[in-house]
Formats: structure tokens, sequence, C-alpha cells
């Protein structure tokens, strides 16, 4: 072996020694490729989320009846001839005789130039500042000219201007529930473990009620509770509290067992005799001790939001239009006759999968390296 060599790998042991455990902890996760490719996905979704607007070309809430159930579009990026412009073929109505709907279809003798950076509706970028730009728009529209990527609906809405819109309050509603839940979770199950006695005894019947009740009828109580005239922000809100509100009680029970476990530690013992409040011994001293859960719990509980989101609003007992959600997109796929006239409105669900999928993919890998002495 070369002295180069032994040099190496005895920098590498010092830096090994010497770092610290988010250095540690990176350097396990980006070993985990599959853990690292679902984190990219995350946060590519969570980019669409906050460029919403500034992706879809059209407006999520404008319906042209006339547009209904128009076909996904193709942009080309070179005419027939070879030239460089890309474009969407025109399209043309043509009436089905057997069912006498009007059908479009793509008119290839016809170019609608597609140009980047173009003036739509008007939006505030990140709710701050006001602007009409676009990734995506026509050049030279005419009256009847549109792009659709996604196809429509059959009230003519655009499918990919609902979907980017629809990405970002699903997602936002999963964050910001996790949030609440995971604070509750860790604040609750700390205060049981350490309190002991009658606190820990309510605390524990609170969790074991909420669990013992049927969800579906909990939720659709607790929906119909909610005022009618409430606007769709306040309803946002409202779903994103009873979510976390129903989601805190597995979290607090495994903090409160390794709360318990860790309660007569040295280090535990030498912050209280040094005076320090419960909140700090919680969060500063106990709660970095097992991470790995947390982070693991964190991470699985994401994608849980999303889909109890986007299935209570499938039902029709989350959000309700105009609210755009995923689960508000597929409730327009959930008769045959409609994927038969429009398969395309299923495009709402691949979306769903994917952060799913690549949620659980992340939880592993974090949840592994958040461990970096194990083997």
């Amino acid at each position: 072996m070369s002295a180069t060599a032994v040099e190496t790998g005895a920098k590498a042991e010092r830096d090994y020694a010497s770092a610290g455990q988010a250095r540690l902890i990176w350097w396990r996760f980006r070993k985990h490729r599959l853990a690292v490719a679902s984190g990219i996905v995350v946060i590519l979704f969570y980019l669409i989320a906050a460029f919403a607007d500034l992706l879809a070309y059209a407006d999520p809430h404008a319906s042209d009846a006339r547009r209904g159930y128009v076909p996904p579009q193709m942009i080309r990026l070179f005419t027939p001839d070879g030239e460089f412009r890309p474009h969407v073929q025109g399209l043309r109505g043509v009436r089905n005789m057997q069912t006498f709907r009007l059908e479009y279809r793509p008119d290839p003798d016809r170019i609608v130039e597609v140009q980047f950076f173009a003036r739509g509706y008007d939006y505030d970028l990140f709710g701050l500042i006001p602007t009409n730009i676009h990734l995506l728009g026509l050049k030279d529209p005419g009256p009847a000219d549109g792009i659709f990527l996604l196809g429509t609906d059959v009230q003519g809405r655009d499918l990919w201007s609902r979907l980017m819109v629809a990405t970002r309050v699903s997602l936002t509603i999963g964050l910001v529930g996790v949030t609440i839940s995971l604070f509750l979770g860790v604040l609750l199950g700390g205060i049981s473990a350490i309190q002991g006695g009658w606190v820990d005894l309510v605390i524990q019947r609170v969790i074991e009620i909420i669990r013992s009740l049927p969800t579906i009828p909990l939720w659709m109580g607790l929906v119909a509770a909610l005022p009618t005239n409430w606007s769709v922000t306040q309803i946002y809100f409202a779903i994103t509290v009873l979510i976390a509100f129903l989601a805190w009680t597995d979290l607090a029970r495994v903090v409160r067992g390794k709360f318990l476990s860790l309660k007569t530690d040295d280090f535990v013992l030498a912050a209280e005799l040094a005076g320090a409040s419960q909140m700090r011994i919680i969060f500063k001293h106990m709660l970095p001790s097992f991470a790995s859960h947390v982070i693991a719990a964190t991470t699985l509980a994401l994608p849980a939001m999303i889909i109890s989101e986007t299935s209570l609003s499938f039902l029709g007992l989350g959000l309700r239009p105009p609210a755009i959600s995923w689960g508000i997109l597929l409730q327009d796929a959930q008769n045959i006759q409609t994927l038969a006239l429009a398969p395309w409105l299923l495009a709402a669900a691949v979306p769903v999968i994917l952060v799913i999928l690549a949620f659980n993919f992340l939880g592993d890998g974090l949840r592994d390296a958040a461990d970096p002495y194990g083997s």
C-alpha cells in the first residue's frame, strides 16, 4: 500500500472521528441512492408547489363548456419542414354522429406557436409579488387557441393548470399538518412521561379515546360541524388542524415509552439538578437521543396526511370546490362513463403515487442515516 493511500485513509478516519452528527448523517444518507433520488423527487414536487401559478398557463378556475373533454396535446419542437418552432397543433371540432358529442381532433394544417415566459392571468408569486408571467404561453393566440397538455374536464377547465395548483394545496396541508402533529406528539408524550401521576393518566386516556373512535364517522361529524358559510381558506386551515389533531397519538405513545426509559439517565438528572425547564429537557436533551425514530415517523406521517386529505376530498368530506386538491380532481374520475370519455382525468392519481413512494423511500434512508454509528 502506498504512502499516499495510507495518509488518505488516516485523514478519512480523523474526519470521521471529529465529524458532527449532522455530517455523519449526511455521509451515510448519500450512500442510500434510492433515498437520495426520492429526496430529489420530493424537492421537485415542493418546487412545483412553490411555483404552481408560474407553471400553470391557464386560469385553473376558468371554464368553457365549448372545450369540454379536449384530449391532451403534445408540444412539438420542430415543424414538418424541420424548422425549430415549439408549437401545438390546432384543434377542430367534429360532431360524433353516434354519441352526438362534439369531439376535438388535431388539425395538422394549423400550427399554434408556443413561447416561454408568456403573459397570462394575474396572480401573486409566493403570495407577495403581483405578476402575470407564466412559464408557457401561446404566441399571438387566436380566440379559439389554447394549450391543453393534460386535456380538459367536462367544464373545459385545463387539467394541467389545476394539477399544479392542487399540488400546492395537498402538499402544504400535509406539511403543516405533520408539523402540528409532530409538535403535539413530542410535547404531550414528553409531559406524560416526565410528569407521571394523574397527568400521565389523563393524556393516555385521551389517546385511547381518540384511537378508539371510528375514522369515517368521526370525519363526517367533524366536517358537518364546520360552518357552511366559511370561506375556502377557513375550511383549508380547519381540515389541516383536524387531520393533525387525529394524527399525533401514535408518536405520543412512542415518545412516552422512550422518555420513560431515559427519565433516570444521568444526563436527564443532571439537567433537572441544573434547573432546566421541562420544555428544555424534552426538546434539548431527550428528543435528540432518538432523532432517528422521530425522522422516520415524520417522513411516514407526511404521506399519511396527504392520503387523508386526498381521500376525504375524494369522498366529499374534505375540501370542496372551488378549492382545488388532488382529491377534488380525482372526484371527476370516479365513474366509468367519465373514464370512457376522458381517461386522462386519472392523471391526478400519478403525483399522489409518486409522492407517497418518494416519502416512504426517503423515510427509510433518513431512518438509517440518523443512526450513523450503526452497522
